[in-house]
């Protein structure tokens, strides 16, 4: 029967192996023949690391004056592979900067938001496309400031239509 302790020494040296291995194994290029990599549809955003050379280009000594800033710490070595990859892995966040790559979209493309339930060429909905307020009479301007506060809407445009009150008292209130 395996023990928990037993495990813990057996499955680091088992991944240890297998990742000592994997380094062992020369890398191939694929055969002739096999199709490339499709590039990618348009619109979507650079692999990480791989974007075009974008930005000025930075020193170690940068990433040392910008560690005071943030206040971590980084080894010479960490500062030195930093600034040489700084460039291309400025790439994405120049775009978040700039908004997104613009694509061509041909013009009989419909946009998706766009919603048209009528069926067949005929045209649908109201002959006419206006808004007519039914005439209804509001009444008299009630006295206190409470009753104009809860009166309906309806009430309160009729009643600055008809300059019975203005759009300022109205606000105070």
């Amino acid at each position: 029967m395996n023990t928990r302790r037993q495990f813990l020494v057996k499955a680091p040296l088992g991944l240890l192996g297998v990742a000592a291995a994997s380094k062992l194994e020369p890398q191939n290029p694929p055969p002739p023949g096999t199709p490339a990599r499709s590039a990618p549809p348009p619109g979507a955003p650079p692999t990480f690391g791989t974007a075009p050379l974008t930005g000025p280009a930075v020193s170690p000594a940068t990433f040392a004056e910008a560690e005071k800033l943030v206040q971590v710490t980084m080894s010479p070595a960490e500062r030195e592979m930093a600034a040489r990859s700084w460039r291309s892995s400025m790439a994405s966040m120049l775009e978040r900067r700039t908004g997104p790559r613009k694509v061509a979209l041909e013009p009989t493309l419909a946009p998706a938001s766009r919603w048209n339930p009528a069926l067949g060429p005929e045209p649908q909905g109201p002959a006419r496309d206006a808004f007519i307020r039914t005439p209804t009479d509001p009444g008299s301007l009630p006295a206190t400031d409470d009753a104009i506060a809860f009166a309906p809407v309806t009430h309160l445009s009729r009643w600055i239509e008809r300059k019975a009150i203005t759009s300022e008292r109205l606000t105070r209130i």
